[in-house]
């Protein structure tokens, strides 16, 4: 549902028409059922699959990868961020194939979003949290192309954070950015003693995004709403809507318990960590 990720939807052969189905752009659905799902108790569950997304191809990204998404029951994002360091240690440690020269004892190295902003760009990112103030300071910032058209808050950020933060992101070969912008929530918590951010984090590793936590949304109405707004706004820029996850919000009402959970990219791991061109040869 989220605006910004399209998935491929399936078309028949057969009958010459697109049929009201879609190949899956994550397990995330699916996966929360389970945790809402009482009866079945579980409490610790991935997901080690191929996902497809609509979007162009790039060095980094493939329309078909494979995704490692898991969910922690009755824990927080705090805890994931403890399970990404374990495994980046763990595969460094471990694997039989070369790490690059600048990965081989590093440790992970933590930031918010706004130290982020300070460090790179000497201004406090939380201090622009509307349209218009987040608008000027983008017209006000040499070497950012900004569209004449009126854009969204989150369209405005990533303008400035792709063309001046994300570049200089390879300082630290491993990096965890947490506490993003509250406009940024998407389907992540608001941190009680700072609403202005929310509990979300990515981990890059030289400079490359790896994966995308959230400390997971448990209050349906709310998530409801979100997805009215996001599927609005992919109408405004994309010109088509989903249907409702009806089924996923029926789960749901049983009641989502607190917990936190991961999306992480295989092939971006293995190639950001070693030094090889393609690690599935190997």
């Amino acid at each position: 549902m989220e605006v910004h990720i399209h998935p491929f939807q399936v078309h028949s052969v057969k009958d010459q028409r697109q049929l009201p189905l879609y190949l899956h752009t994550s397990p995330e659905f699916c996966l929360k059922e389970m945790l809402a799902d009482s009866a079945e108790n579980f409490e610790k569950i991935f997901s080690l699959s191929y996902c497809f997304r609509d979007e162009p191809s790039s060095p980094v990204h493939r329309n078909q990868f494979i995704m490692l998404e898991w969910y922690r029951k009755n824990e927080r994002y705090e805890s994931i961020m403890k399970d990404i360091e374990n495994l980046i240690t763990y595969a460094t440690t471990h694997a039989k194939i070369p790490l690059r020269k600048n990965i081989a004892g590093q440790k992970l190295v933590t930031r918010t979003m706004q130290e982020i902003f300070q460090e790179f760009l000497k201004i406090d990112i939380l201090n622009f949290l509307t349209v218009p103030s987040i608008k000027k300071l983008l017209l006000e910032s040499p070497d950012v192309p900004v569209p004449q058209q009126e854009l969204e808050w989150d369209d405005y950020f990533f303008l400035l954070y792709l063309n001046k933060i994300e570049p200089h992101l390879s300082k630290y070969p491993l990096l965890l950015v947490k506490e993003f912008p509250a406009p940024l929530a998407a389907l992540s918590t608001l941190k009680q003693s700072d609403p202005r951010v929310c509990e979300r984090f990515e981990v890059y590793v030289n400079g490359i995004e790896l994966c995308n936590c959230f400390n997971e949304l448990t209050d349906l109405v709310e998530q409801k709403k979100r997805f009215e707004e996001q599927d609005e706004l992919k109408k405004k820029l994309y010109g088509y809507q989903l249907p409702k996850p009806e089924k996923f919000y029926r789960s749901l009402e049983k009641g989502l318990p607190p917990s936190a959970g991961v999306a992480l990219g295989v092939e971006r791991l293995l190639t950001s960590l070693f030094d090889v061109e393609n690690p599935f040869f190997y």
